[in-house]
């Protein structure tokens, strides 16, 4: 099993040794700050409800009864990711560059999910967008996109994300229209979350002692992990990378040849690699014991803070869970035996 079994359930009045049921029911509803927008709220335009996510304890999920984690859900964005805090930075970096013109297209290499929060945000602000995604990704991300009026061009799935940046450059270079925002080498992907996410985590928990996030473009784990340096030195950034070999998009094992122009090593205090297969038995968990319902990244970036908890003596970890689970019911993500599954969990299936 990916995760060991549950040990303490805590009564939810009671969280804390000596808190009374009054004080409990204080801290269950502590997220409205000064700093930042509170969760939920109204707003005037989608654009702006993007972010304020919350944060929920998942008790369940850890190893260890003295260490508390936290996951921050969002699934509850827009288009049902992290990513539209990343795209929305890109296209107002790229309007305050003065880079996109009346004929431009925006085009973007990406797994899915940055890609749908482009096309929608390209539609809201009447921006053409093309998408390279590479073939074997499941049929929810490519309809959305579509939904939301983007041109999906394939790449060789075999390839994985980086056929895909491969692809996108090639097109960038022969079509004077195409605009490329780059995530993977664009500092406004690292800046969304060093002025949002990192901010809305310490607001929330101040108690915060480790941050674990997924490794792809690393624009989450990078931002975060600046913000903290400077707001809360000590805590520990933590990343989640699959194993190399394993075709993975959303994230990556920087042993497959390509390193995100924006990863700074130096911002990580640990990473551990996880398996395509420990993370969906983590994902099923996670709805089985906390019912809630997230992508295959959520489940390998839930490993990752299991195994962080069981080396800590005591602490508070938090948890970015990046989707929600509706765009991969289609792979047979959550029903299928991993018998049935192998050869999609060794590379058949782009899975995160």
């Amino acid at each position: 099993m990916a995760l060991p079994k549950p040990v303490v359930i805590r009564s939810p009045g009671l969280e804390r040794a000596g808190e009374t049921p009054a004080d409990g029911a204080t801290r269950g509803h502590a997220h409205a700050h000064a700093a930042v927008a509170p969760h939920g709220g109204r707003y005037d335009d989608i654009l702006d409800a993007i972010g304020h996510t919350p944060l929920v304890e998942i008790p369940r999920m850890s190893p260890n009864p003295a260490v508390r984690i936290y996951a921050k859900l969002e699934m509850v964005n827009p288009t049902g990711s992290v990513k539209d805090r990343v795209a929305k930075y890109l296209i107002d970096d790229l309007e305050e560059r003065g880079l996109l013109g009346a004929d431009s297209i925006i085009l973007e290499p990406t797994s899915g999910n940055t890609g749908i929060a482009l096309a929608m945000i390209g539609r809201r602000k009447g921006y053409r967008v093309a998408l390279v995604m590479p073939d074997n990704v499941t049929n929810e991300r490519r309809l959305m996109a579509a939904l939301f009026g983007a041109e999906v061009i394939d790449s060789p799935g075999h390839l994985g994300s980086n056929g895909a940046i491969a692809l996108a450059k090639h097109l960038v270079s022969k079509d004077h229209r195409f605009v490329m925002p780059y995530q993977y080498g664009n500092e406004a992907n690292t800046r969304a979350h060093e002025e949002t996410t990192g901010p809305e985590v310490l607001a929330d928990c101040p108690e915060v002692d480790v941050f674990v996030a997924g490794l792809g473009t690393s624009g989450t784990l990078m931002g975060v992990g600046r913000f903290m340096r400077r707001a809360k030195p000590g805590v520990r950034i933590v990343a989640a990378e699959p194993l190399p070999g394993e075709w993975v998009q959303g994230l990556r094992s920087l042993d497959e040849g390509f390193v995100p122009e924006i990863f700074d090593p130096s911002i990580l205090d640990a990473k551990y690699l996880v398996a395509n297969v420990d993370a969906i038995a983590a994902l099923r968990d996670l709805i089985d014991r906390e019912g809630i319902f997230g992508g295959p990244s959520c489940g390998a970036v839930l490993v990752a803070a299991a195994r962080e908890a069981q080396q800590m003596t005591s602490g508070t970890i938090v948890a970015l869970l990046a989707d929600g689970g509706w765009k991969y019911l289609s792979a047979g993500t959550f029903t299928r035996s991993f018998d049935e599954m192998h050869e999609d969990l060794e590379g058949g299936v782009s899975w995160w």
